[in-house]
């Protein structure tokens, strides 16, 4: 039978997006393949430590492992017994929709960890003040809102290569309370990543992530669920400069609709646990966000 031109285009728009999706879940089951292969014996030496027994600072990583300034999360966790501050000082996005444009800015998206045992730690990520302005493209109103943002809790946990070998992996559900003071959505929203990294010769790395979440439907005041899958490649630059740059993608489920994107960032070392980073983030696709930001880590 016949199908019309519209279905039959529509169909292979569609395979072509399912393709991506192929690809890149091929290329990260892969890449965990190969690390579990490689990952060398974990040692043993830190697991005597905790937040109530910290761990020395002879035995501490030379170089401080952060989440920021990627999509793609670190699987590494914070030392038993220290706290790292990690947060975006200052962070602007712009999405279009259909019928408004939306501006957000932030102000100190702060990421707070702590590090409990030798393979967890706990993060609390606050939105300390944020700015919304909506505009209405046809009549040209203006909607503004602003006040403390939402609470995040996130439990990290790795599993592989946390302290030796050249590839590691992490488990990090979260959940989002609903604390701000600025959006109509005041819904819990919930998830769970899965990160990764392999650690190549010359300073190079590879992280990978496929992440799945439940969010909130604003229209429709009901929940749904995401997919996320990222890569990025870094690259150390003067032995203090680190050049990334990243691709990934997000899948509504509910809608079937994808949202890709490409970032770049650059994060200079200042001191063994002090980093400072700026980057930016652009959306493909007219309705995809596009950020920039900058900000910083420490540990102590």
């Amino acid at each position: 039978m016949n199908r019309p031109v519209f279905e039959i285009k529509q169909r292979q728009t569609q395979g072509k997006k399912h393709s991506k999706f192929y690809l890149l879940t091929w290329l990260n089951v892969t890449a965990l393949i190969l690390g579990i292969r490689s990952v060398q014996a974990q040692d043993t030496s830190h697991l005597r430590y905790s937040i109530f027994r910290p761990m020395p600072r002879a035995l501490m990583r030379e170089e401080m492992e952060t989440d920021r300034p990627n999509i793609t999360e670190s699987p590494f966790t914070v030392e038993p017994g220290h706290f790292q501050y990690e947060a975006d000082l200052f962070k602007h996005r712009r999405e279009t929709s259909e019928d408004s444009k939306q501006r957000l800015s932030i102000f100190n998206q702060a990421n707070l960890k702590l590090g409990l045992l030798p393979r967890t730690a706990l993060q609390v990520i606050v939105e300390s003040y944020v700015r919304e302005l909506d505009r209405e493209i046809q009549s040209g109103e203006k909607q503004s809102a602003e006040g403390f943002g939402d609470i995040t809790i996130r439990i990290k946990q790795n599993l592989l290569g946390n302290y030796k070998g050249n590839f590691s992996l992490a488990l990090i559900p979260y959940v989002k309370i609903p604390t701000n003071r600025y959006s109509e959505n005041q819904s819990d929203e919930e998830g769970l990543m899965v990160p990764m990294s392999l650690k190549l010769p010359g300073d190079w790395k590879i992280g990978m992530q496929v992440e799945a979440d439940r969010m909130l439907d604003e229209e429709s005041k009901r929940h749904h669920a995401e997919l996320l899958q990222s890569l990025s490649v870094s690259h150390v630059l003067f032995e203090k400069l680190e050049v990334s740059g990243e691709t990934y993608y997000t899948y509504d489920l509910k809608s079937h609709h994808f949202n890709n994107f490409l970032d770049a960032a650059l994060a200079v070392e200042l001191t063994r646990d002090l980093k400072i980073d700026a980057g930016m983030v652009y959306g493909l696709q007219k309705d995809a966000h596009k950020d920039f930001f900058f900000g910083l880590a420490f540990r102590y």
